[in-house]
């Protein structure tokens, strides 16, 4: 079972909605943080990554993290959640 899924994006991102779409059609729940409103979120991100943001950054609660994931790869994430 996911929990505490952290979901890192914006209002406009086309690869954002994708993936929720794919998480709520699984039933999973999700933490939102539009980065392009939270500035500490922005930053948190940018560390992670080392670079200047990707979004959708998804993070799992073993803090492990896809960064603008396929449906195919973030299927594949939940699937060993799972398993």
């Amino acid at each position: 079972m996911i929990n505490n899924l952290k979901f890192y994006s914006t209002e406009w991102c086309g690869d954002c909605v994708r993936s929720k779409k794919l998480l709520e059609k699984m039933s999973i729940s999700y933490e939102e943080i539009d980065i392009d409103f939270d500035k500490e979120a922005y930053k948190k991100i940018s560390e992670l990554q080392n670079t200047k943001p990707r979004i959708p950054t998804i993070v799992f609660e073993d803090g492990t993290f896809l960064v603008e994931p396929t449906d195919i790869e973030l299927l594949e994430k939940i699937n060993s959640y799972q398993n």
